[in-house]
Parts: C-alpha cells; structure tokens; sequence
C-alpha cells in the first residue's frame, strides 16, 4: 500500500449506486460507487451535522437526510440549499480489488 492512501474496503463491497460511510484516520468519510467510479467526501452535511451516508444517492447526486441538501459527491460540490459549502473530497485509487482513500496527514499533497 501506497504511502498516504488507507484501506476502505473492496469493490465487491460497494456495487454501482451504492454508498457507505467510513471511519478513517480520525475522519468520517463518504464512500460512493457512482457507475463503476469510486468517489470520497467527508459524510457530513456542511449545513448540519447529519451522516450523508444515510441519504439518497442518483447517479453522482448525495441528498442529506436532514433537509434536502444535495451534493455532487465527485467534485464536493453543494448544488442545493441549505447547505452553501461544498464538501471536502479525497483522492481514491484501487490496488487490486482494494479500495484506497488519499489522507492528507497520511503524507497526501
């Protein structure tokens, strides 16, 4: 494994159209299949402290549980209010069926 990069799980664990979240290096992140792409963003909601995880997630579109925030869990991207910030993403790459999240006080750029 690369320097930088921890294990969040193997790809038969996250089929397209699914999400989970994860608990890595002192973070709560976002793990999302979005058509054979894997994607990572913190997995709490920038408007309130609510776990995107237990959202809906269309295509690359994360709705918050909460109040209907939506997020493009690619970019970060908030796209719809309440939520104004955009949520953080992290860098994801496979090693095999690994799945493998970038962490900046992992040594990350």
């Amino acid at each position: 494994m690369a320097e930088g990069y921890i294990e969040a799980g193997t790809v038969a664990e996250l089929q397209p159209g699914t999400m989970k979240r994860i608990d890595i290096g002192g973070r709560r992140i976002l793990l999302a299949n979005v058509a054979g792409r894997f994607h990572a963003a913190d997995d709490t909601c920038t408007h309130e402290e609510a776990s995107l995880s237990a959202g809906v997630l269309k295509g690359a579109l994360v709705t918050c549980p909460l109040h209907g925030s939506r997020f493009n869990v690619c970019t970060g991207e908030a796209l719809e209010e309440p939520a104004e910030e955009n949520l953080r993403t992290y860098p994801v790459r496979l090693e095999g069926e690994r799945i493998l999240i970038g962490l900046p006080e992992a040594g990350t750029p």
